[in-house]
Formats: C-alpha cells, structure tokens, sequence
C-alpha cells in the first residue's frame, strides 16, 4: 500500500526489496508446521497424535511415565505445566523435553492455570500463558522438531465465551513478536468444548492471526460430545472448511451420559486426526485414569481400552521421523501382580474381580477375564455380592442383575479372544457398610 514519491524513492525502494529477497518470509516452516490440514514434521513426513495427557505438575516425581506411556504405543504426550498463579510454577521445561526426547515422544506443553478463565476466578489470562512462556523461552528455542506450545487449556469458561476469540488472535501474535517459530495450539472455549461454537465460527480468523500460519485449533470432547451425530457434525465442519483440527482431550462412555468415545476414536482415525486422551494417572476422580496410581502393569478398563482397543493407541501410533519412525511391535513386560492361577482346561476362562477404587457410598469395580488354552468366541461372567452392593452402570460389558446375583456378557467388540488374551470391563456400583470383593466366575465357549 506504500505510494512511490520519487524516482530516488523507487530506486531505494527496488533495493531494500532486492536487499530483502534472501530473508525467509515470515511463514518459513521451521519443525513441526502446518500443511493445509494436516501437521507435518520438518521433512514433510505427516505426524498424527497418538497419545495421553500427564499430570506433571501435579506429579512432579512420576517421570517414569513418559517411559511407561511410550511402551505402551503413544508417539505424543501432552504435559500440564503451570504458570505459578495457580499451579506451579513449572521451571523443569528443559527438564520435561529431555523426558520427551528421551522417550521418542512430541511433547505438547500445556499451561493449565488459563483453565475456565471468566468463570473461575482464580485463573490465568491467556496474557499471563503468554509471559510465562517467555519466561521459559530459553528452554524451548531449537526445539521445534520436539515441541508444540498448547498457549493456554480450556482459556474461557461459560461466561462470554465470545471473548475467546480476541484473546486467542492476541496471545498468537505475542508468541510471534517474541520470535517463538514453533507449533503453536490453541484450546476452545466453554473449558475446551466449543459448544457455543465460537471456535467453530471464528476458526479462520485465529487462523490468519498467526503470520506464520503454523497453528493448530484443539477441541476437548467430553459430556457434549455423547453422541456420533455430534462428533461427527463438528468434525466434518472442520474438514470442510481446510482449518487444522486435534482433540486436545476427551473422555470415554463411563455414563450413559457421556462422550461417545467409540464414534470418536473411530473417526479420528479414519480422518488421519490426532488425539490425547485424558489422562495417565493422578484424577480426582478416578474414572478417568487409565492406569491406577501410575503403574502401566494395572491399567483400567479406560487404559486398556486407549491403548490395546480398535482405532487406539496401539494400533494407530506412528512413530515421529525425526526419531527413527518405529513403532512399539509387542507389548511391554510387566511383572504380574497378582500371583500365578493355574492353567483352566480347554474352552474355560478366568474372571478376577477387583475394587479399584473407593468413596462414601460408591466405587469403582473392574473384571479382568482371561481365556484358558483355547481360543473363545464368547464369555459370560458372575459373581453374587455379599453386602448388598448394586451396579448402577458398566462399560464393555452387558450386565444385568437380579437382586445380588450379577451377570456381565461380553460385547461386540471384546468376545472373541485367543488362547491366554484377556480383555477387562468396569462398573460403578454403589454401597453401604462393607464392600468386600465376591469371587466370579467366568464361563465361555
């Protein structure tokens, strides 16, 4: 938009533009980027997230499990850090990517305390994500290859969630200002799960605030994401207008209620679309851990099925090129942790019943079934409560009862297993004055 004023004018102008034309432009792809839709590494090789979120900043001593996860198939792991304001504050960045790195796994570094922002009083502006990340600048320049700057989670409660969309275009341009080249995510409103649609509307405007158009939009997908419709509509509009898109978070159909997470992880694979699953260990609430208190040899019904289930983990995960692009081909040993049952005769299985956790008036319940020295087409499990406990849902099993007496049949997906595989399913159950375990019985054919 510059007016030529003079011939001199023009002629300094043809310089500076012919001094200019060996500068990158401000889009260079450095490490991991953009193309159109999809995020690719250095080389152009295309990487899809397969991974889990960690609750580092919370657990700030279990650095094993970036190990744990990767032997368990994840090529990403999205690391909750904290600014100070609320949580932190989180000065081991360097310390984090050596973990990743260490372990072959993109880091996707997240800073927590912007969750709910407007609503929750006590959190972060994405302002304030943005000055903490500047504060760690010196651990993260070079690191393109290795890591992506998830700016701020969930940065906008319910209450004007239309303020997202100012603050999220702010916070983009800041990063660059401050010459941060890498990756850069950014979470929706409505703590993550867009349902207002800001995201959805203004996708392309938070697009084009990034001059070097390396960022990737992330929806978190939990109880209003319970049906495939829903899922489905909100990706296909993505797909359908060119705009980079993860699932950042999501949950699993714990509940009737909740996020249909077998539409999700079905069509994110057929959709060549990166996911995290919330998360490896450390919930308030347990439901949500996919391995009890951290240890991979006890992972839960929601660990097993992330990990080792159709379209999970396991089977997806590729490994980034910029660290040798293997895969993991069995998987990892464990010590057992329960002792040696004898071998079951032909056609049998086995069911084991455990409490994985407790609260007033409720639990949660799991039941690993292992076939014996045949293979089995089907299974049925029962067991009689001795203390009046009752299951009010469960999860990769049909199951009904009839006063204490308590029957789970396997479902479409989890009956056919080999010789010695198991598979496991979970139920919440409620209780009153004892809550001992019942023997089970496992039957099959």
């Amino acid at each position: 938009m510059r007016r030529p004023l003079t011939v001199v004018g023009a002629a300094i102008v043809a310089l500076a533009a012919s001094a200019l034309m060996f500068v990158p432009p401000a889009h260079a792809a450095v490490g991991l980027h953009i193309d159109g839709t999809t995020i690719v590494e250095a080389n152009g090789e295309p990487f899809v997230m397969r991974g889990v979120n960690h609750p580092h900043v919370w657990f700030t001593g279990e650095t094993d499990s970036f190990a744990d996860v990767k032997a368990l198939g994840a090529n990403t792991v999205r690391v909750v850090l904290g600014t100070g304001k609320r949580w932190g504050p989180s000065n081991d960045v360097a310390a984090v990517i050596g973990l990743c790195k260490q372990n072959k796994l993109i880091c996707v570094l997240e800073v927590h305390d912007t969750t709910g922002y407007g609503e929750e009083g006590a959190a972060a502006s994405l302002d304030e994500a943005v000055d903490y990340w500047i504060s760690q600048k010196s651990a993260l320049v070079g690191e393109e290859n290795y890591v992506v700057i998830n700016i701020g989670n969930e940065p906008i409660g319910n209450v004007n969630a239309g303020q997202w969309t100012a603050a999220t275009a702010a916070a983009i341009q800041r990063m660059r200002a401050n010459g941060f080249q890498h990756l850069l995510m950014v979470d929706g409103p409505n703590w993550g799960q867009d349902w207002q649609s800001v995201m959805r509307n203004d996708a392309q405007t938070i697009l084009d605030a990034d001059v070097r158009r390396n960022t990737v939009l992330s929806i978190h997908m939990y109880a209003v994401y319970n049906t495939a419709a829903s899922i489905v509509g909100y990706l296909d509009h993505f797909e359908a207008n060119g705009w980079p898109l993860v699932i950042g978070e999501f949950g699993w159909r714990f509940n009737a209620g909740e996020v249909d997470h077998e539409t999700l992880l079905a069509e994110a694979d057929a959709r060549d679309l990166g996911y995290l699953g919330w998360s490896w260990s450390g919930n308030t609430d347990p439901i949500l851990d996919m391995a009890t208190s951290f240890d991979p040899a006890r992972l839960t019904t929601w660990g097993e099925r992330i990990f080792n289930g159709p379209h999970g983990i396991r089977a997806t995960a590729r490994e980034a090129t910029i660290f040798g692009g293997t895969t993991p081909t069995t998987p990892p040993t464990t010590p057992p942790t329960t002792p040696p049952t004898p071998t079951p005769p032909a056609g049998a299985c086995t069911a084991t019943y455990t409490v994985l956790n407790q609260w007033p008036g409720g639990f949660q319940g799991e039941v690993r079934v292992t076939a014996g020295n045949t293979a089995l087409r089907q299974w049925t499990v029962t067991w009689t409560f001795a203390d009046g406990q009752t299951v009010s849902n469960a999860w990769n099993a049909t199951v009904t009862s009839s006063g204490s007496a308590v029957t789970a049949r396997n479902v479409s997906y989890n009956g056919t297993l080999a010789a010695g595989a198991g598979t496991t399913f979970g139920f919440l159950g409620s209780w009153t004055g004892a809550n001992r375990a019942p023997v089970a019985s496992c039957s099959g054919s």
